[in-house]
């Protein structure tokens, strides 16, 4: 079969390998139908931080059929199309039980990798796959991008909000326009923010932002950014904030804009070598979040909202590659042509 491979910053390639088979009785394998490049996927492909050469692919999202289950799977059958989560919760540990399946107790090995390809082993697959009603030809192009988002960005903008706590009434600011911050801001909206402020310095996604609740647009950066966020909150700051990057700046903006008592709702990957927390103490100001619930959000809320056309969060995958071109992906990505790529396998 194909997958994708990690050759060394700048470049991933196809390569032939062995089609996965089951190693323990709650496996599923999936024939994959969709697959995308996340914004993490960059981090190792800009040469930002380190991964062996010829190594197995970062990808994590993707929509697929069931192949084969394990003996131990009782949720999904051969034939199923799911979604399938870059978490693999359980369902009844504690943290599951109590909404953050992606922490779950139960697994060491909790998160995807290699599903850039056309099949994978999905591990711990009897609660955590997602079931979507009917068959991939089912569906438009267009419903079967926003199935795909529920395999993490949109659930992961969805749990920064939830971890913010943002309600009806709030005032919102969004850190980050990549697809995370995007599906931030859809969150957002979904929640009752009656004011979403979204920082955005690329006029696609400013207008995306804005299509999907935002209305306000900050395109400065640091103290900069701040200070408008101020000016637009009569020096109050923001009832909630999503951080959506990771970055030292995204995190020092995060913090700063939010008012005293606010919660930072943290879902960007982390890569600032530490964090001073004295002026978060004074501001009284809550830091929260960490890997997305997505089979919780998923199962709960977004799957629905997706079906039932509420949301639109396949709109953040802006230019589409066959899996033989995924390196032309990546690139459009790092050169910030597509907000998203979409990998079409099969």
């Amino acid at each position: 079969m194909k997958s994708t491979v990690f050759m060394e910053p700048g470049k991933v390639a196809i390569e032939n390998v062995d089609k996965p088979t089951l190693e323990a009785d709650d496996d599923v394998i999936i024939h994959v139908v969709r697959t995308c490049v996340c914004g993490s996927d960059l981090w190792a492909y800009r040469g930002l931080e380190a991964k062996d050469k010829h190594s197995e692919n970062t990808g994590h999202e993707a929509i697929g059929i069931v192949e084969e289950v394990g003996s131990a799977i009782t949720t999904v059958v051969p034939g199923d199309f799911v979604i399938a989560p870059f978490t693999h919760g359980c369902g009844h540990c504690a943290a599951c039980r109590a909404g953050f399946d992606g922490g779950c107790q139960n697994h060491t090995d909790n998160f995807s990798a290699g599903v850039q390809a056309e099949y994978i082993r999905y591990q711990h697959g009897e609660w955590a796959l997602i079931k979507i009603p009917g068959q991939p030809a089912d569906y438009s192009e267009d419903m079967l991008d926003s199935l795909l988002a529920l395999a993490d960005v949109m659930a992961t903008g969805y749990h920064a909000a939830r971890v913010a706590n943002v309600k009806t009434g709030d005032t919102v600011v969004v850190v980050g326009d990549g697809a995370v911050g995007l599906c931030g801001v859809i969150a957002a909206q979904m929640r009752g923010a009656k004011r979403i402020i979204a920082m955005s310095r690329h006029e696609d996604r400013q207008k995306l932002a804005t299509e999907f609740g935002a209305t306000d647009i900050v395109a400065d950066r640091g103290d900069d950014a701040v200070a408008k966020v101020m000016a637009l909150t009569n020096n109050a700051g923001a009832d909630a904030v999503l951080e959506c990057v990771g970055t030292e700046l995204s995190n020092d903006t995060a913090m700063k804009v939010a008012r005293p008592g606010a919660i930072v709702g943290r879902v960007g990957l982390p890569h600032e070598p530490k964090m001073d927390m004295t002026n978060s103490f004074y501001s009284n100001t809550i830091i929260a979040g960490g890997p997305a619930s997505v089979t919780t959000y998923d199962k709960q809320v977004l799957l629905k909202a997706v079906l039932d056309g509420d949301i639109h969060p396949g709109k953040v995958f802006t230019q589409a590659f066959t899996l033989d071109d995924i390196d032309d992906g990546y690139q459009a990505m790092t050169n910030r042509q597509a907000i998203k790529a979409l990998i079409k396998v099969d």
